[in-house]
């Protein structure tokens, strides 16, 4: 497990970094060139499509907050098949994103070379690309407080600059308004949606979040807030004080308004804001886009040398290396908007898949999924997300599409060819699919693996309690029972473990009884005895379905919790019985006993109940 080192305000300035970028200063003037002064009514309709997409990995990210991100969720609640389309798919996102940072580095590199625009544009990037990649290659430690004074002294000049720039914002700019049709802003939406993919990056890094039930989706909710404003603030003063024919396919928008505003100073601070954005952007790029293979290859799901490592730099050489090189074939092979429009699809596509993960994993009604944050208005946001995501796909042109379909292709031949034969883990859509077409279903592995990730989420250690309810035997008996009865089994189970005389524990259990009731209140029972020997404890947790009968006096009791210890153990006996007392009263633990489906569930429920 990676360390927890990430606050809520690394969250948040993470998330910021990666939202302001090439979106911001060069993609506004090629919108304007097909949306007019309407390029501000489609970025805060892109700012707006990204909330299902933000609120669903919210919930995903508290829930499985593992490295990997997107490809594990899908992975997790979808299967292999939609794992490995996914893992590549994210992949091809990340590195798609880092890829338009090169053409951002690009665009202010090219200005003092002797060659034309676009090649100086991509010569630069591809340079950078390798630069990065020997960065990445030889290992650099990211700080968190460089990190957090980047973002931070970015904001400040881009509010500097808008708050200023109002003032000289020309109304007539802004006149006619809509000079294009509602299909148009929609598809320049979908455009520029990658600007706001970055947000959604953080989850990736949830398994190294502090705390990731809260600092994981209030980082993301802040960033979301702060920088939406912020982008259509500078976009409107850009729009304001940039003269159209000047702005209409620019590739230094922001830095044209900034020159407008404060001249030569301004553009030269506006120049060196967005270089370090683009930097950062496109080094973090190429790091982050290099764990999904690596989250792949522990599952299987690739070659395992994808996950092979530097023994002296310890960085994973190979996956890094494959990056690079795709990001500098993409550099040099498509045209800027090709390379926005196809980087947007597929940032799309795996916001449809995360948005159906959030419906599967819920539907699943899984025990161990717990989120600590979870998305309102489910399922409708998701569906509502899903219908809109696939119209702006097929709104991005043909080019995409061809790119995307293909992709999809050399995926599902990737995964006949390699992964079908190898992986049987059972996804959450498996176990939903069981769960209706059959009363009877075993444990899958799936719920194992989520009981154990919800159990680490808060980075608090487990203590004896704990490990005891992970190991102990479990009865769940079905019919009515006298309390002798179940005595007997509960005596057969514990002599098994412990290694001691049924007969005694079972007339261990009846002094017990007959001294006083260890009926504690309607419903509940908890037998605990002291035996013979040293260093002996154990539990029993029972569900009597249709109740064990101790008396006449009482009604009959469906949650039998036993104890049983040596003398040496009376100490740990009584914090036992303090642990079981603020356990059983959590509100939620009789309807999750009342509704686990086997033992295992039912273990689940036991520890979930548990105060943290």
């Amino acid at each position: 497990m990676l360390k927890k080192e990430l606050s809520r305000l690394d969250v948040f300035c993470l998330a910021s970094g990666a939202m302001i970028s090439s979106g911001l200063f060069v993609l506004p003037g090629i919108a304007f060139a097909k949306a007019g002064p309407a390029v501000l009514l489609a970025y805060g309709l892109a700012s707006l499509f990204i909330i299902p997409a933000m609120l669903s990995k919210a919930e995903l990210g508290t829930a499985m907050p593992k490295a990997g991100g997107s490809y594990f969720f899908i992975e997790r609640s979808l299967g292999p098949l939609l794992g490995t389309y996914a893992g590549f798919l994210n992949w091809l996102s990340i590195a798609l994103k880092a890829a338009f940072a090169l053409i951002g580095i690009g665009t202010v590199g090219a200005l003092f070379l002797p060659f034309p625009l676009e090649f100086g544009i991509k010569l630069v990037a591809i340079v950078s690309c390798v630069i990065f990649t020997i960065i990445n290659l030889l290992s650099v430690k990211s700080v968190g407080v460089l990190q957090t004074l980047l973002v931070f002294g970015l904001l400040g000049i881009l509010l500097l600059h808008s708050f200023v720039g109002i003032q000289a914002v020309m109304p007539t700019s802004f006149s006619p308004f809509m000079t294009v049709d509602i299909e148009t802003i929609f598809g320049v939406a979908g455009m520029i949606f990658v600007s706001f993919g970055g947000l959604t990056k953080v989850a990736s890094m949830g398994e190294e979040v502090k705390n990731p039930g809260r600092n994981l989706p209030q980082g993301m909710f802040l960033a979301f807030f702060v920088v939406s404003i912020l982008y259509l603030l500078v976009i409107f003063v850009t729009i304001g004080t940039v003269a159209p024919e000047q702005l209409a396919g620019s590739l230094i928008p922001v830095a044209l308004s900034a020159e407008q505003i404060f001249g030569r100073w301004g553009i030269l601070a506006i120049e060196a804001a967005s270089l370090l954005a683009f930097v950062t952007t496109a080094n973090a790029g190429i790091l982050s886009a290099s764990r999904s293979p690596m989250a792949m290859s522990r599952d299987g799901l690739v070659p395992e040398a994808l996950a092979n490592t530097s023994k002296r730099f310890n960085t994973p050489h190979t996956s890094i290396l494959l990056t690079s090189t795709f990001i500098i074939v993409v550099v040099a092979a498509l045209s800027i908007e090709d390379l926005v429009k196809t980087a947007s699809t597929m940032m799309i596509l795996m916001f449809i898949l995360v948005n159906i993960s959030v419906i599967v994993m819920r539907s699943s009604k899984l025990q161990s999924y717990r989120p600590v944050y979870r998305s309102p208005f489910y399922p409708w946001l998701q569906i509502i997300a899903i219908v809109l995501y696939f119209f702006l796909i097929f709104e991005m042109g043909m080019i995409p599409l061809l790119l995307t379909a293909a992709f999809g292709l050399l995926a599902g031949a990737w995964y006949i060819g390699y992964v079908w034969r190898k992986i049987d883990r059972e996804s959450a859509f498996v176990y939903l699919v069981k769960s209706i077409t059959s009363k009877e279903i075993d444990r899958s592995n799936l719920e194992d693996e989520l009981r154990h990730i919800s159990l680490e989420r808060s980075g608090t250690e487990l203590d004896r309690f704990d490990h005891l309810l992970q190991e102990c035997d479990i009865l769940d008996i079905e019919e009515s029972i006298s309390a002798k009865d179940l005595f007997h089994q509960m005596a057969a189970t514990l002599s098994k473990r412990l290694n001691l005389d049924e007969e005694v524990v079972y007339q261990s259990f009846i002094d017990r009884e007959k001294e006083s009731s260890t009926v504690i209140h309607p419903g509940l029972a908890i037998p605990h005895v002291i035996v013979e020997g040293e260093n002996v404890f154990d539990i029993l947790p029972v569900r009597c379905r249709e109740g064990a009968i101790f008396s006449e006096l009482n009604q009959p009791v469906k949650t039998v919790i036993a104890l049983v210890g040596s003398p040496d153990e009376r100490n740990y006996h009584l914090r036992a019985l303090m642990s079981i007392a603020h356990l059983v009263e959590n509100p939620k633990f009789q309807e999750g006993w009342k509704n686990a489906r086997n033992a295992e569930q039912l273990r689940d429920v036991l520890l979930f109940s548990r105060p943290r």
